[in-house]
């Protein structure tokens, strides 16, 4: 399967309008870069650095990172800054605030408002940047699944929406959200993605990739393939839902399991990007070329049921 990234037809496009900028559909996840921070060891920097070139060569322009994502030998937003400049003109790399890690990698409570701009101005530091891209504000702890809160995002998101007028941030959005916090987002500036954590398995926010079709907003799901790793996650293990169905439709298609997970969460619409991520330049481009794979519509109900 190849590892070109092109428009195949005018029905299954492999871009999207991220605001003002033009992103491939499969982007770069930046948290695995590193390793993950349960891991027996770090990963070999060279070979994350080498990830990051690679992906680009392959036409990737969508790199999914954030300040808190680091261990206490490796920062993944060094290593893009490191890897990457000068960065490409195309080039659109996310962060996300609200969240917070201590120096000795534990977690803080959720950033304050005015606490906001020192986040920012920390991904503009490690990044060599003089604006973001696109910030997400990375909403509570809990995630789908796990009875997420309908707070207000009011205050925080109208703090980074000033950030915005300011001219450090070209873009906003919102990540592990309810309907509500959108709509409510919505009222106080525009929102170019939903960061939500969703996948073949993860379905709860079905409604909300509908919402955000309609309203023209790229639905950015997040763990939509680690959910079948082993050691993706602290638990260590892999949810095997649906297992035998996925690895028959990818022998079917000479494919992976990932890759037919990745090709079923593009299915979901053409405002789906995903951010699969990963530490080995064999796996970056497997799940590039899960931008090639076209599903039967038998193949769709198949995977559309496991869950």
């Amino acid at each position: 399967m190849t590892t070109e990234m092109t428009t195949t037809s005018a029905s299954t496009p492999t871009t999207w309008q991220l605001g003002d900028r033009t992103v491939h559909r499969i982007g770069l996840g930046a948290m695995r870069l590193m390793g993950m921070p349960w891991d027996e060891k770090p990963r070999e920097r060279g070979s994350a650095l080498a990830v990051l070139r690679r992906a680009v060569e392959l036409g990737v322009n969508h790199i999914d990172t954030a300040a808190f994502y680091f261990t206490p030998t490796r920062s993944a937003n060094e290593l893009i800054a490191t890897a990457l400049q000068p960065y490409a003109d195309d080039l659109v790399i996310t962060t996300k605030v609200g969240p917070a890690r201590s120096r000795d990698g534990q977690m803080e409570p959720m950033a304050r408002p005015d606490q906001l701009r020192g986040q920012v101005e920390e991904n503009l530091r490690q990044l060599g940047r003089d604006h973001l891209d696109v910030v997400n504000l990375r909403w509570g702890t809990r995630m789908a699944g796990e009875g997420r809160a309908p707070e207000s995002v009011a205050e925080h998101f109208g703090a980074l929406a000033e950030l915005r007028e300011a001219g450090l941030v070209r873009h906003l959005g919102v990540s592990n959200v309810l309907a509500e916090q959108l709509t409510e987002a919505l009222t106080i500036a525009p929102v170019v993605c939903v960061q939500n954590q969703y996948g073949l398995t993860h379905r709860e926010d079905d409604d909300l990739v509908t919402l955000c079709g309609e309203r023209g907003i790229a639905f950015v799901p997040f763990f939509a393939v680690g959910a079948a790793v082993p050691g993706a996650s602290p638990a260590g293990g892999a949810d095997d839902t649906g297992r035998a169905e996925v690895e028959a439709i990818a022998a079917a298609h000479d494919a992976t399991p990932a890759q037919v997970r990745l090709a079923w969460t593009l299915h979901r619409g053409p405002h789906v990007l995903a951010i699969p991520g990963t530490g080995s330049v064999a796996h970056l481009e497997e799940n590039v070329a899960a931008s090639a794979l076209r599903l039967t519509e038998e193949e769709l109900a198949v995977l559309d049921g496991i869950a």
